[in-house]
């Protein structure tokens, strides 16, 4: 039986643990709320220490075929798009390596013209020399176009659901391949399959009441855990941002439900990977740190490009599918457009810096292929 079996008879079945998350995320009171913030941060030490893990996004390409409402990558937006050449995916990576990084997150729109398994492991076969961990964010594959990515050096997969509800579902993905619901929910198990080691989930916040895609990832990951128990699993959590095309959310998260959404994800599943990124401000990450995250981005660039400004002489706007050469606005940076915008835009050595004064050691590489024998 797949997830999506799960998924279909969640409102209708639900698990002990799910039932047990579905408290936790109940409204609480002051006091309750600081219990479950200690309980987070004591079984955050217990399991992972005083660490955490920094990594960086590193991103290839902002083509997609895909209309997602929200997305400023969104075939529909009329955007500066570019997909960078191996040479310039080298630049980028060793940028980031100079700055400290060993674990890297490569992303792209979902384009076959542009994105494949091929030019993925191409990707991934020419940074390994800087990175001892590659993980992939990309259009959902089938297990044999995964094998190549896992085979030159990639170890993680991170593929987020966006929203667990298929009616908003249909409404947010308006054309392209993303379309299939079910192709989406059932990803994370083929890149297991295929040999990844590192599988990370999410849902976009935003998009349907929190609460509810809570509680289905909840059992998403109940599900993960028991079938791709030699993996390690992380979850995602994030608030859009403004983006290209204007979306404004559906659906608000205050920062006091987010913190109380982390503390009920690290009680409920203590040796899950919590990530957080650099949509969320400063001050909000700063304190998160201590309380049950255990990995974060650190100084993101969301465009392909964007460490070096490297694709510059092959920039272009994409109308109804054809190329079209790029006419710049007066004071348009000529650079691709970016997925989202972020909101700490701290350098790396800065966030470090203010992990290690509050007590945390940052962890640039927690990994080596020499260990499996590669």
């Amino acid at each position: 039986m797949s997830f999506v079996e799960t998924l279909d008879n969640l409102a209708l079945t639900k698990s002990e643990l799910v039932h047990r998350f579905e408290h936790l995320i109940a409204p609480k009171s002051d006091r309750e709320l600081e219990a479950m913030a200690q309980a987070s941060r004591s079984l955050t030490l217990q399991n992972f220490g005083r660490t955490m893990r920094l990594f960086a996004p590193l991103y290839l390409s902002n083509e997609c075929i895909n209309n997602c409402r929200y997305c400023g990558f969104s075939r529909d937006n009329p955007i500066l798009r570019v997909t960078l050449d191996i040479d310039e995916v080298v630049a980028e990576g060793q940028h980031l390596a100079r700055q400290g990084f060993r674990q890297i997150l490569l992303v792209t729109g979902e384009h076959p013209k542009f994105v494949n398994r091929d030019y993925l492991a191409d990707c991934v076969r020419a940074l390994t020399p800087d990175f001892s961990s590659i993980s992939i964010e990309v259009g959902p594959m089938e297990i044999d176009d995964y094998v190549p990515i896992v085979e030159a050096g990639a170890d993680g997969l991170v593929v987020y659901q966006e929203t667990y509800n298929r009616g908003v579902y249909a409404e947010m993905h308006t054309a392209g391949p993303k379309r299939d619901f079910d192709f989406r929910l059932d990803c994370a198990e083929r890149g297991y399959a295929a040999g990844f080691r590192r599988l990370g989930i999410g849902a976009l916040i935003g998009l349907s009441r929190w609460q509810d895609e809570a509680i289905a990832l909840a059992a998403h990951l109940e599900y993960l855990f028991k079938r791709c128990w030699q993996a390690h699993i992380t979850v995602s959590l994030p608030r859009l941002r403004p983006a290209a095309g204007e979306f404004r959310p559906l659906f608000s998260m205050t920062d006091r439900e987010l913190v109380q959404l982390i503390c009920a994800l690290r009680i409920a599943f203590p040796q899950l990977g919590i990530v957080l990124s650099t949509r969320e401000r400063a001050s909000l990450r700063d304190s998160l740190s201590v309380i049950g995250v255990t990995m974060m981005s650190a100084g993101s660039h969301t465009e392909p490009g964007g460490y070096t400004r490297q694709g510059r002489e092959h920039l272009h706007r994409t109308v109804r599918g054809r190329i079209v050469a790029p006419e710049y606005q007066d004071g348009e940076d000529q650079l691709a457009t970016g997925q989202f915008e972020i909101s700490d835009e701290r350098s790396p050595a800065e966030i470090a810096a203010v992990l290690r004064r509050r007590g945390l050691e940052p962890i640039w590489k927690d990994w080596e292929h020499a260990l499996c024998g590669a």
